[in-house]
């Protein structure tokens, strides 16, 4: 991670010898691995707390589905799914808790009920208002790339150099962030593995990280938990893709990513405790 890492609230969060977790808390019915699991405000907090003591770094709270084809959902929908449980959450952790949303409607609202982050997949484009609220309201922000929407985005992305085009995007979106008012060091940066990118796409952005930091100077974070790609690697379900998960994970600490958001949070903390343990990196 950078040297003055991601400034979140009063904090900053900088990767040690393990990169941060980001815990997955997903509050509807169709996610493509835990849809429906947490869609009951009580169920959602009792995850979310059982992922800190797993050893989340990060809860990261979303009320809309953005597997590939997913159905768009209304603002108001998105805030019955989200505000209580982060108002719920956040009173009983410390633990940054970030929203996971492309409406600033809805990331103000997170914002007001104990939110610390947006995270937005479009890199804050879909809504012209993102940039400017979190300016104003000097939040932190995951900036992430993605080829087209969730409806669009996979059919048959192309590129002429994936690693390229994702790095303009991000420099891009990182100038227009400080353009907009937002501090550098609340800026994260995710390339955006599975969004408009085929299974080559992803391995070559995941295998790019150190070219990518150096370019970037600024975190990386990582999604790849029990995505698609992994079926390609492995012939996997997605029910059956936790070990690839976990060893996607141990690859990506040992190239550099500074934050992984993943949904088995103790798995991945084991594995790679033990990893550093072995390699002593």
């Amino acid at each position: 991670m950078s040297a003055d890492g991601w400034r979140v609230g009063d904090r900053s969060l900088k990767r040690t010898q393990l990169p941060l977790l980001m815990g997955i808390l997903n509050v509807t019915p169709d996610s493509f691995s835990d849809g429906g699991d947490h869609d009951h405000a009580d169920a959602a907090v009792s995850h979310a707390l059982q992922l800190i003591e797993d050893g989340a770094d990060i809860i990261d709270i979303g009320g809309e589905s953005t597997r590939p084809g997913a159905t768009p959902v209304s603002e108001a929908e998105e805030l019955r799914r989200t505000i209580p449980v982060i108002a719920a959450l956040s009173s009983r952790t410390q633990i940054p808790i970030s929203i996971d949303t492309t409406k600033a409607v809805v990331a103000e609202a997170a914002i007001d009920a104990g939110a610390a982050i947006v995270n937005d997949i479009s890199g804050m484009t879909f809504d012209s208002r993102m940039l400017p609220l979190c300016a104003k309201r000097d939040v932190a922000v995951c900036v992430m790339h993605i080829r087209g929407t969730p409806q669009t985005m996979q059919q048959d992305p192309q590129y002429d150099d994936v690693v390229t085009a994702v790095r303009d995007f991000l420099k891009q979106r990182l100038a227009e962030c400080s353009a907009a008012g937002i501090a550098f060091d609340r800026v994260c940066l995710d390339p955006g593995i599975g969004f408009g990118k085929t299974a080559e796409h992803n391995l070559q952005l995941m295998r790019a990280i150190p070219w990518l930091k150096a370019e970037l100077n600024r975190p990386l974070l990582i999604g790849h938990s029990r995505k698609r790609f992994l079926s390609k690697l492995l012939g996997r379900p997605v029910e059956e893709r936790l070990s690839g998960t976990v060893g996607v994970s141990v690859a990506l600490a040992s190239l550099g990513a500074d934050l992984l958001r993943i949904h088995d949070v103790r798995a991945t903390r084991d594995a790679l405790v033990a990893w550093h343990a072995v390699a002593g990196t």
